[in-house]
C-alpha cells in the first residue's frame, strides 16, 4: 500500500505544470501553442522570461526528488523511490491536470539522480551542456541517458541506476513519438522522415531555430 500511494502521489505531483503556470502569470500565453510545444523549462526559456526557468526548473527538479526522497526514508528500496521519481516523470510528461499534454522530463529526472546517485547530475548536465553549445541538446540527452550507466558501474551503483536510465529513456522515446498528440503526415516517407526526426532530433523538421521560434 505504501508502494502503491507513493507512485501515485508522485504522479499527482509531477502533473503539476509550473512551466504552463509560468507561461500563463508572466506573459497570459499558453506553451502548448509555442515552440515545440512542450511545456517544458526549455520553452519558458525561449517564449516566457529567462529569468523564470530558474524557480520553473527548481520545483521540476523538486517534485521528483521528493516522492524519490520519501521511498528512501519509509526503507521501500531504491528501486520503489526510483520508481516513484520516475512516476512524477510521466506525470510531467503526461500531467492530468492538462489534458496529458506536457514536457519531456529531464529536470524532474534530475531530482531523481540527485537522490538516488548525485554523479548522475553533471555527467547529464555536461552532455546537455555540449549540446547547448553546439546549437541542439536532443540527440546529447539521448546520449546521457545511454552511458549513464558508466559512471554509475564505476560507482558500484549500477543495478538501480540502469533500472532508472533505461525506463526515463523508454519514457523520453515515448514522448518524443507520441509529440503531445501532434498530427502525423499520411503513411509513406514522409511519416517515417517526421518519426525518426522525432526520434533523434525531437521535432518534425530539420531546422531548429524554425522550431523553437513556433507560434500561434
Amino acid at each position: 500500500m505504501d508502494t502503491v500511494l507513493l507512485i501515485t502521489g508522485g504522479y499527482l505531483l509531477g502533473s503539476i505544470p509550473s512551466a504552463y503556470w509560468a507561461g500563463r502569470w508572466i506573459k497570459g500565453i499558453d506553451l502548448r501553442q509555442y515552440g515545440s510545444g512542450t511545456v517544458s523549462g526549455s520553452m519558458v526559456w525561449e517564449h516566457v522570461a529567462r529569468w523564470a526557468i530558474f524557480p520553473v526548473g527548481i520545483f521540476d527538479i523538486a517534485k521528483a526528488a521528493l516522492p524519490t526522497w520519501l521511498g528512501l526514508e519509509l526503507d521501500l528500496g531504491e528501486n520503489i523511490a526510483a520508481a516513484a521519481g520516475l512516476a512524477a516523470v510521466v506525470g510531467h510528461n503526461w500531467p492530468i491536470y492538462l489534458g496529458f499534454k506536457g514536457g519531456r522530463g529531464l529536470s524532474p529526472f534530475i531530482g531523481v539522480l540527485l537522490i538516488i546517485f548525485p554523479w548522475g547530475f553533471p555527467w547529464m548536465l555536461a552532455f546537455l551542456a555540449i549540446g547547448f553549445l553546439l546549437g541542439d541538446s536532443a540527440p546529447w540527452a539521448l546520449a546521457s541517458l545511454g552511458t549513464l550507466p558508466l559512471p554509475a558501474y564505476w560507482l558500484d551503483k549500477l543495478a538501480t541506476v540502469s533500472f532508472a536510465a533505461g525506463s526515463m529513456l523508454l519514457v523520453t522515446l515515448g514522448k518524443r513519438l507520441e509529440a503531445n498528440g501532434r498530427p502525423l503526415p499520411p503513411p509513406g516517407i514522409e511519416r517515417r522522415q517526421v518519426l525518426l526526426r522525432r526520434l533523434i532530433l525531437d521535432r518534425d523538421i530539420l531546422s531548429h531555430t524554425e522550431w523553437i521560434n513556433r507560434q500561434p
